[in-house]
């Protein structure tokens, strides 16, 4: 879990959400346009939907120790590159590749609490995992102001450069120390023997040794997740995209004050995935998911349309304690609907639809931006599909079995 928070922290925090405070600068610095920047966006996560689905699949099948060191390197050399930047053209390749070694690392890294703990833990353990993304934030959230400010214009050049070099750091203490499965190294499961799915799922997911993929996308309830996955990572894209600009260009706020405050998100995610994963537990993941969902939606919906410094707050706070909720709900759920050994892969199928989400929402977003000259629309637009996540979060079937 270690390593799983680690990578969380290096291909999420690092990766992904530094980019948020990295953006102003860098739009500033490229002359871009806010549908250019949000293109650049698009460009990571359409990288990142297609290796979270193949990264999914590879790591049921292989030792994702490899697939996830491997990845987190790759990151760390495009990010670097991505310092060097002279054009949009240029960006857009490298944060399309980062966005490869994105997914390739974070989907089999979310899927770990999944295969080392039985249904009942499997929450709390995933949440710990995504922890690792609200520290990544926040230590982003210093790391780079603190370089603009040190190396003026061209300081965002060397925020990828410092970014880019601690992924490779993790990639290699990952590859070191991560340990795929608990039957790798003689151990079972946390949570006491096998449960009930996951001995009748090993039966069902392998023969002659192969693991059957067809048990994933055949089954209704993962497409359903696939659905509210998608309504997720198009909405919570665009409210992060866009925080540090819509609070510097728009309000008038300066770059540290949007950096201090994503910090502060950072800070709460780092309690988000455990708080939410644990509550899902207990309560059941429709129901946890839903709630997470509204929560959003109040925070999208506060920041576009009350603009003062209170309501700023407010809405950081409730994306910071809800942020990591969904991902973490849906990692968990992975593994109760398809099993221990397909909980990567099933994982991997969801977050394909995830990615797409994420590619459209900042290209939309920054559209919106740039036709309106305001956020506002781009964020009601967030809360709106947030709110459809609600909805079909509370329809989602229960599992085919009882997994405790």
């Amino acid at each position: 879990m270690l390593m799983g928070m680690l990578t969380a922290l290096g291909a999420h925090g690092f990766g992904r959400m530094s980019y948020t405070v990295i953006l102003p600068a860098m739009k500033d610095g490229l002359d871009l346009s806010y549908t250019q920047a949000g293109l650049l966006g698009t460009g990571n996560f359409v990288g990142y939907l297609v290796a979270a689905f193949l990264g999914g699949l590879l790591a049921a099948r292989f030792n994702s120790r490899y697939i996830i060191s491997f990845s987190l390197v790759l990151m760390g050399v495009t990010m670097f590159i991505t310092g060097l930047a002279r054009s949009f053209e240029w960006a857009f390749a490298m944060r399309l590749i980062t966005g490869l070694g994105n997914g390739g690392a974070y989907v089999p890294a979310m899927a770990l609490g999944s295969v080392w703990f039985t249904t009942r833990y499997r929450g709390f353990a995933t949440g710990i995992t995504s922890s690792g993304t609200g520290i990544g934030t926040m230590l982003g959230a210093f790391i780079v102001p603190y370089l603009l400010v040190v190396f003026g214009t061209a300081g965002w050049r060397y925020a990828w450069f410092c970014l880019g070099a601690l992924l490779l750091v993790i990639g290699i203490v990952c590859l070191a120390f991560l340990r795929p499965r608990p039957e790798s190294i003689g151990l079972r499961p946390v949570g006491g023997q096998l449960p009930e799915d996951d001995s009748s799922a090993s039966n069902e997911e392998t023969h002659e040794g192969r693991l059957k993929w067809g048990l994933v996308y055949r089954q209704k309830a993962v497409w359903h997740f696939a659905a509210i996955y998608f309504s997720f990572g198009f909405s919570y894209v665009i409210y992060m995209t866009f925080f540090a600009a819509y609070l510097k260009n728009e309000i008038g706020w300066t770059a540290a004050q949007a950096s201090a405050l994503w910090a502060f998100v950072g800070a709460l995610n780092i309690f988000c995935g455990v708080l939410w994963g644990g509550i899902s537990d207990f309560v059941g993941r429709k129901h946890s998911a839903a709630a997470v969902y509204l929560t959003l939606a109040a925070s999208y919906a506060l920041f576009a349309l009350v603009k003062a410094t209170p309501a700023f707050y407010v809405s950081a706070v409730l994306f910071g304690l809800c942020y990591s909720g969904i991902p973490t709900i849906l990692a968990a759920a992975s593994g109760d609907y398809v099993g221990r050994r397909l909980a990567s892969a099933g994982l991997g199928f969801i977050t394909l639809f995830f990615g797409i989400g994420q590619a459209l929402g900042p290209a939309v977003g920054g559209y919106l931006a740039d036709a309106t000259q305001t956020f506002a629309g781009a964020f009601i637009l967030a809360g709106a599909v947030s709110v459809l996540g609600a909805l079909g979060a509370l329809l989602l079937p229960a599992p085919r079995t009882n997994h405790d």
